[in-house]
């Protein structure tokens, strides 16, 4: 573990209107990720399907063109977020509300791990026992704005904490990003109220790319092949946007045995995962 004083402090936190005095750091690629592209994506901690689908989608696509990932290890975007990273065999920095030796929520202790193991950082500007209060977690919103080229936000209510990230990334000059959602969906309106008052509207990564004027250097992402032509059809329909198990299966107008046999296949090869709700993402 590294301790990081106002000496050594990165310039990122250095430009913020109270940096921190100390920043607790574990894992030994921190210098070299600041070096890269980096998005912070945030959002709700109570995901439905669609804003969980999205956020992992974006995150692992993000993850596979080098970009990365930053967030706080909470329950819900957070977590999806890192996962998605790292399954994407992505980098992803963690900023903690509680100390390194106190991970909050205590659920997420394995995923903390797998962020130091596969390259990434977990940091805090608290000691290593701290134990967070609720104020912490606003806190340290502030630190995961200033380490970012963007904020996204992939599904917030209209009163979230989330929208205090978006808030210190505006401060800073920093671009805010949010995933448009459904209308009718209280967990939209966050994000549909920072696109009305300006943030900039994102339906794929190549919208973050333009819009940050990156060159997308990194290797394409490969297509996922199917073994049959039912399992290519399924995919198809993946990429097109659908995830709902019912509509996939009426849209693919397959049997429904076939159909079950097929995705059931998709899944034990690892071409597809559930995500809740009889819903499904690549």
């Amino acid at each position: 573990m590294l301790t990081l004083t106002s000496t050594d402090m990165p310039e990122l936190l250095q430009r913020l209107p109270q940096p921190p005095e100390q920043l607790h750091v574990l894992g030994e690629n921190l210098e070299e990720l600041l070096k890269r592209p980096r998005i912070a994506i945030i959002g709700t901690r109570k995901l439905t399907p669609y804003g969980r689908g999205v956020t992992q989608d974006i995150a692992s696509k993000l993850a596979a063109k080098g970009v990365v990932i930053i967030s706080g290890l909470a329950l819900g975007a957070d977590s999806a977020a890192h996962q998605a990273c790292i399954d994407a065999g992505g980098q992803t920095i963690a900023v903690l509300a509680s100390g390194l030796q106190q991970i909050y929520p205590s659920t997420n202790v394995n995923l903390a791990r797998q962020v130091v193991k596969t390259g990434g950082v977990i940091m805090s500007e608290n000691e290593a026992s701290y134990k967070p209060h609720p104020y912490d977690f606003l806190k340290r919103n502030r630190i995961v704005a200033a380490l970012s080229d963007g904020v996204l936000v992939t599904e917030a209510a209209a009163r979230s904490g989330t929208l205090n990230t978006a808030s210190h990334a505006l401060e800073m000059g920093i671009p805010v990003f949010a995933v448009p959602g459904n209308i009718t969906s209280p967990l939209s309106e966050g994000c549909n109220n920072l696109i009305k008052a300006g943030a900039i509207p994102v339906t794929s990564v190549e919208d973050i790319f333009n819009a940050l004027k990156w060159k997308d250097s990194a290797a394409k992402a490969k297509k996922i092949h199917g073994s049959t032509p039912e399992e290519q059809l399924i995919i198809d329909l993946l990429h097109s946007g659908i995830s709902d198990g019912s509509e996939l299966l009426t849209k693919s107008e397959l049997e429904a045995s076939r159909f079950n046999q097929s995705l059931t296949m998709l899944e034990i090869t690892g071409l597809v995962r559930p995500i809740g709700a009889n819903h499904w993402s690549l």
